[in-house]
């Protein structure tokens, strides 16, 4: 009978982004791989999908019936290993596994950023704090993906089996790159863009966390001293609208440029000068990652997934996501300096190395053979791993 692992998610669309690599390696070792989430996409490397009625609002009903569905195919496979991700999905498998766990099943919980966290509002604490430590007694390993998650777990004694941290989900450097300069002005050329523009990029869905809203404003502050400053903004969303609208009354709706959802960012990035995000929260964000490995300056709102990333004057700037002043007058610094920019662009490249999906893999491949030969030696339990 063939080892088996289950991937849970609240939507599968997640594992398209993140996580085919790590399915394609347990294929390579000879598991059976299934995956459990609402959705119907066919993803590669699974042998089995299941698609479950869960909802991102913990409150919905659906859930109670997803996590009876959950409970019965975990009881029925007899997996090896869960590895379960989304706060949802995570709930609903950790609580779903105490059965499994009992008969040798071990359970893998990554966090992709706490929802509790330095200066969250009070409801997440009140609601997901208590919820995630709870949990946690029913997780063999925890894996944080940031600095201040990692020794949050720590420090308030989550009584996990283990807990780790990883370098994020990792950033495909093969397909994310610099390009030289030709190829950098055919890319503008095909786009409607001029050679002497400055493009600032950001892809995001238009939600009230992404707050695109502080990028146009800190546009609409220097449209007279950087004349070819173009902001790119990828991604659709309920505040989309609002956002024209924004760029409208600011006199800058010629140099906003609402791409839609995009598939082919890594034929973007390369071409754009410098990346900008604006999120009030990020656990580690894939965005920065990519923008970094294509060799782009970064300024970015400050929350602890920006701030791990982005090096203060080294590989671009980090602001507080209410201060489009100060976000403007950093933008054109950048603008205004090649030179600048040309020594971000080396630094980024050189730390992004830390985040690539080799690095990354090889982390969770020690997690993983740790959990599929059963070494799990309790008195290193809540300690980092030797790569950190």
């Amino acid at each position: 009978m063939p080892n088996k692992i289950l991937f849970v998610a609240t939507v599968d669309y997640h594992f398209k982004a993140f996580h085919l690599p790590h399915m394609k390696w347990f294929k390579e070792q000879g598991w059976e791989v299934h995956i459990a989430a609402r959705g119907k996409l066919e993803l590669p490397f699974v042998d089995q999908k299941y698609d479950l009625p869960i909802d991102r609002s913990p409150f919905k009903r659906s859930n109670w019936k997803a996590y009876r569905e959950l409970k019965e195919i975990i009881n029925a496979n007899k997996y090896n290993i869960i590895h379960c991700h989304t706060p949802v999905g995570g709930a609903l498998a950790r609580l779903a596994a105490r059965e499994a766990r009992l008969q040798g099943t071990s359970v893998i919980y990554t966090a992709h950023g706490f929802h509790f966290y330095k200066r969250a509002p009070l409801i997440n604490w009140m609601i997901y704090y208590p919820v995630e430590k709870m949990l946690a007694r029913y997780t063999d390993c925890l894996i944080t993906i940031n600095e201040e998650d990692y020794q949050r777990a720590v420090s308030h004694r989550f009584k996990a089996g283990r807990i780790e941290r990883v370098h994020g989900v990792g950033v495909n450097t093969e397909r994310f790159k610099p390009v030289d300069l030709a190829q950098k002005l055919d890319m503008r050329t095909k786009l409607g863009f001029q050679h002497n523009d400055h493009l600032m990029f950001y892809a995001a869905e238009f939600n009230k966390n992404k707050n695109q809203q502080l990028l146009i404003e800190a546009l609409a502050r220097i449209k007279h001293d950087a004349p070819h400053a173009k902001l790119l903004l990828a991604g659709v969303g309920v505040l989309e609208e609002s956002c024209r609208e924004l760029a409208d009354r600011l006199e800058i709706s010629s140099r906003v440029f609402f791409l839609g959802y995009r598939d082919d960012i890594d034929q973007i990035l390369p071409m754009c000068d410098i990346a900008v995000a604006s999120s009030l929260r990020e656990g580690l964000p894939v965005n920065i990652m990519e923008a970094m490995a294509c060799g782009l300056p970064v300024v970015a709102s400050s929350n602890r997934g920006h701030s791990e990333l982005v090096q203060e004057s080294v590989t671009g700037h980090v602001v507080s996501p209410k201060d489009s002043t100060l976000l403007a007058k950093q933008l054109l610094e950048l603008i205004r300096s090649e030179e600048l920019r040309e020594q971000m662009k080396i630094e980024s490249l050189r730390r992004v190395q830390t985040y690539s999906l080799t690095q990354v893999g090889m982390e969770l491949i020690e997690i993983y053979t740790r959990y599929m030969v059963g070494d799990i030696d309790e008195s290193k339990s809540q300690h980092r791993s030797a790569y950190i």
